[in-house]
């Protein structure tokens, strides 16, 4: 199946043809709404008389293969809320040539925004993981790779599916927003102010910011913050009001992520001053958000009300709001069996594993299904597949897996599919057993690495499709350990960053010792910049929240 496009339409055709480019203001998306679905959530325990209400309201999705809530362990009553922002525009009660019109033919749905809000009821830990829209994974689709907002494009199922099988982060429930109630919401609460240090611009969106300060924001207004990926800013020095000859923000959605956390942060804050239990702010939101609300079948009024009680008093402020770090392909083009799927990212290991094992608040050497620790190498058998035609490839990268300590079933040749690729861990079942194999070797493979359920071959629980820039560890790190030492293959350069978290990547059942920063070797593709990082600091551009007094926020 060719690829949807970033405006959800599918182009159809033969696999070699180009994409056609869309419009600009067809790729914008809303990040953002993932803001309205957990507001919802924090919502639905103040407003009572409405339950039933809003039970009528919200619409019953179902989801197969989420996971049930932890009973035992560490992880008991733990939940991972998927939320996500789809583009349907055909669904809008209200058309608007800003979003992008059905009766244009712009018709497919994808998933803009994806977002995991994990929430520990024992420690009432809330953190939040968001996953860029462009991530290239493996299983995307049901037949394959593509990037990760064509998910939806098949159903909510496929992409409950693809987070689990390409992340190993387990999914209990899953709510679903489109863009046409944002608005409302904001202005439900009447509306909300933020501190513009520069002034910023987007045609796309119609963000049009030209003085500093404090600005009261309206829905209409708030809803082209979040939705700018084209923003333009004027620095100090530059004196022209004429926003063309303004600098832009190069990083595009990473960028958007950015600002929508900070976002988020307001949003909540400006929850919390209208403060809950209101009947007429609460009911103003709750007819907002419930008619545009999907949400698994499984998920009912009492679990909601439930994870209210639980985690009313959470500070946004302080809960952790964490980005998959990825690497940014440079070019426009990426070619992938003959297809080209634009401008896309790649993931980079460990760095992401650290990220979601922060965020789950799992140490490194943990079945992220299970909570139990992961099998010893000895206890897993692997093959190799040589997926891009280096000599040898394979024959070497079995032997390296080998001195760590797997058994290693066979090797073999499979044909190319980029000349960029992934690195892929396959796994044959959809059990957490099959799972926690999976994650031994990927804990010891670094740069352009994923997970994937698929075949796999001579036997072996897991097969390697090798890539064309990843790296196998020498050996498991000791917890103190603060380099890990990498063989590279193919193409690749090496970055030292920084892990995002005190939680180490040490290997089959390790983690480094609390407060101990571990620090890893990241492997960094030809043609893509290096990783990201998975909580960047607000640029001097972007808006942030408003002190009382009317000055700029920390």
């Amino acid at each position: 199946m060719p690829p949807a496009s970033e405006d959800g339409v599918t182009r159809t055709g033969p696999r070699h043809a180009r994409q056609k480019r869309p419009h600009p203001w067809r790729r914008r998306a809303l990040w953002s709404l993932l803001v309205v679905g957990v507001v919802c959530l924090l919502l639905v325990g103040a407003v009572g008389i409405y339950f039933w209400h809003l039970n009528s309201e919200i619409r019953r999705v179902t989801i197969k293969r989420l996971q049930s809530t932890p009973t035992a362990g560490l992880d008991k009553g733990t939940e991972n809320i998927l939320m996500v922002g789809n583009t349907s525009r055909c669904a809008l009660k209200v058309q608007s040539p800003s979003f992008g019109l059905c009766s244009q033919g712009i018709t497919g749905v994808n998933s803009d925004v994806v977002m995991i809000l994990h929430l520990n009821p024992a420690t009432h830990a809330v953190s939040v993981i968001s996953i860029p829209r462009d991530l290239f994974i493996p299983n995307a689709r049901s037949d394959g790779a593509n990037k990760i907002d064509a998910a939806l494009s098949e159903g909510p199922s496929q992409l409950v599916d693809a987070v689990q099988e390409d992340f190993g982060i387990p999914i209990q429930h899953y709510v679903e927003l489109n863009f046409d109630s944002f608005a409302g919401v904001v202005d439900a609460l009447g509306g909300v102010k933020m501190y513009f240090p520069e002034p910023v611009y987007d045609q796309e969106t119609g963000l049009n910011i030209q003085v500093p300060g404090c600005v009261h924001l309206d829905g209409f207004q708030a809803l082209a913050l979040v939705r700018a990926r084209h923003l333009q800013y004027k620095p100090p020095g530059v004196t022209t009001t004429d926003p063309a000859y303004w600098p832009q923000d190069p990083e595009s959605d990473l960028s958007r992520i950015r600002r929508d956390h900070e976002f988020l942060r307001v949003l909540a804050t400006a929850v919390a001053a209208k403060g809950l239990g209101n009947p007429f702010t609460d009911r103003s939101v709750l007819d907002a958000v419930a008619p545009q609300l999907h949400v698994d079948s499984r998920f009912s009024i009492g679990d909601m009300l439930s994870l209210v009680l639980g985690f009313h008093a959470v500070d946004i402020n302080t809960a952790p709001q964490l980005t998959i770090p990825v690497m940014v392909d440079q070019s426009l083009d990426y070619y992938y069996q003959g297809y080209d799927y634009g401008n896309i990212e790649l993931p980079i290991e460990p760095l992401d594993q650290q990220v979601i094992d922060q965020a789950l608040g799992e140490t490194a050497g943990t079945n992220t299904f299970t909570g139990q620790p992961l099998p010893a190498p000895s206890d897993v058998t692997v093959s190799v597949v040589n997926a891009t035609g280096s000599a040898n490839q394979a024959f070497y990268t079995g032997q390296q897996l080998h001195e760590l300590g797997f058994q290693v079933t066979g090797v073999g040749d499979a044909p190319s599919p980029a000349t960029e690729s992934e690195t892929i861990v396959y796994y044959a079942k959809r059990t957490p057993t099959d799972l926690a194999a999976a994650q031994v070797v990927a804990h010891q493979l670094s740069g352009a690495v994923v997970m994937a359920l698929g075949p796999t071959i001579d036997g072996a629980e897991v097969t390697v499709q090798t890539g064309s820039d990843y790296a196998v560890n020498s050996a498991a790190p000791a917890p103190t350990t603060t380099t890990t030492a990498a063989k590279k293959h193919h193409g690749a350069t090496t970055t030292t960053t920084a892990a995002p978290s005190t939680t180490g990547n040490s290997g089959a059942g390790g983690s480094a010792p609390s407060g101990v920063t571990t620090t890893t070797t990241a492997l960094v593709a030809d043609g893509f910049a290096p990783p990201t990082a998975a909580n960047p600091a607000l640029a001097q551009f972007d808006p942030r929240s408003c002190t009382p007094a009317g000055g700029e926020g920390t």
